[in-house]
């Protein structure tokens, strides 16, 4: 009964989905659905699919291009990208991509510094240069809370340049975090036991002090002196908030995920504020995985007590954001086997029968564009709860099913989902021996 529903649901999906041929029209109909809105979402089911990454930034250029976005958000930390929005806004000293993206140098590097990412770092560099003059270019952000030590650095050297007595009532305050040794887990693990003080208020009379003195600092050189109090007053709310979320990842999953996840809406939304102050039209494309921008409240995170930044979004913004998810069946994908592995190449095996992956591998479609918003009698057979895959910068074949899949209402979760059948794995800027060498056919030594 299950495989016959299957088979004449997938009929449907085939009926009504455009099929992805490589050509340049492909992604007219999703451009149609996301017409005037402020707040494109950009998915991923894995940290390390080749194909993800490619076509969100082909997708990408073209709501740059044609829809005049300005901001790409990714799911990156906040100095490490804007290192990056320097480069291709023609500021900073890095002289090529490769140079912008050597600040990932957090596990996992994969997920910035890889081919398809270098491609579009330097390709939005030359879409900014030959822009009109007073034009706004399009600039690269972090919404990611993991970097509480780089962040501290960046707050200090920032008032070191404008405000010496700034710099040093900043460095007395964060003298509170120097025990760990950049150990955020260490100082967390401390904290929430009680081992060590906590260092909540002085993140947060740190921040304070940052707003309190934001308009005297901005005066000092017109528009780019604001760009960096805003940068250095963005860091300072970082540590606030990272101090808050490695406090809290010891008293449970749900306090410390929900905690992130507002974190990034809030980055979002003090960016937008800061991009439009002198009356721009801001939008904006966002880049996580389908975990952080589906609407959380059509999966079992929902049961959990779990939100994410998708479902945030959409409470704020309603129609003016639209949400994009993607899937595929089986190919490869760069992941870990632990945190703080090595980068290798493994083999996604097939989606499970009850899966959305396998109800798009039965389209026969080797990738197809769906729209769901406004979708109709073939929408309301996808408000059906299945299983949905979600491979992270960790991935575990054996224990598949338990580590890697959720139920999730795909018509509600997203506005639009993008299937790739068989995929391949993104390739590394720094490929190592396990990466090169890749995962043995399950059949091997066998060739059947």
């Amino acid at each position: 009964m299950l495989e016959q529903r299957t088979r004449t649901l997938a009929q449907a999906v085939r009926e009504v989905a455009h099929p992805l041929t490589g050509a340049a029209a492909d992604y007219d109909p999703l451009l149609e659905l996301i017409g005037d809105a402020r707040f494109v979402l950009l998915g991923e089911a894995s940290h390390g699919t080749h194909e993800f990454y490619r076509e969100r930034a082909q997708i990408t250029q073209r709501l740059i291009q044609e829809k005049g976005f300005t901001a790409v958000c990714a799911e990156a930390d906040w100095p490490d990208a804007y290192r990056v929005s320097c480069y291709v806004r023609g500021a900073g000293d890095s002289a090529n991509a490769d140079e912008a993206l050597s600040g990932f140098k957090r596990f996992p590097t994969w997920m910035w510094r890889n081919r398809v990412v270098l491609d579009f770092v330097e390709w939005l560099r030359q879409h900014n240069e030959h822009l009109p003059r007073g034009a706004p270019k399009t600039g690269f952000y972090g919404l990611d809370l993991y970097s509480l030590y780089t962040s501290i650095q960046a707050v200090l050297g920032y008032l070191d340049n404008v405000d010496p007595e700034a710099a040093r009532r900043a460095r007395h305050r964060y003298g509170c975090f120097e025990h760990f040794g950049e150990d955020t887990q260490a100082y967390g693990y401390a904290a929430s036991f009680g081992l060590s003080e906590s260092c909540e208020r002085a993140a947060i009379e740190q921040l304070v002090d940052m707003q309190r003195h934001a308009l005297e600092h901005a005066r000092r050189d017109g528009l780019m002196a604001e760009d960096e109090q805003f940068y250095a007053e963005q860091n300072a709310r970082l540590v606030k908030n990272a101090e808050e979320y490695y406090r809290t990842m010891f008293s449970g999953r749900v306090s410390s995920w929900n905690l992130r996840d507002r974190h990034m809406v809030e980055t979002l939304d003090a960016l937008m504020a800061h991009l439009s102050r002198h009356g721009q039209h801001t939008k904006v494309a966002v880049w996580e995985h389908n975990s952080h921008l589906g609407d959380a409240r059509a999966t079992e995170m929902s049961r959990r007590g779990e939100l994410n930044v998708g479902q945030l979004v959409r409470e704020r913004y309603g129609d003016e954001a639209v949400l994009i998810g993607f899937s595929t069946y089986t190919g490869t994908v760069t992941a870990a086997s632990d945190w703080d592995g090595p980068a290798e190449r493994k083999r996604v095996r097939p989606g499970l029968p009850e899966s959305y992956e396998a109800l798009f591998h039965e389209t026969g479609q080797p990738s197809l564009l769906l729209r769901l918003r406004n979708g109709g009698s073939m929408a309301e057979g996808l408000d059906t709860p299945r299983l949905e895959r979600a491979i992270g910068v960790i991935y575990r074949p054996e224990t598949e099913r338990l580590s890697h899949y959720f139920t999730a209402r795909l018509a509600r979760q997203f506005d639009a989902v993008l299937h790739f059948d068989e995929t391949r794995a993104v390739e590394p800027l720094e490929r190592a021996p396990q990466w090169e060498m890749g995962e043995a056919p399950e059949t091997y030594p066998f060739a059947v």
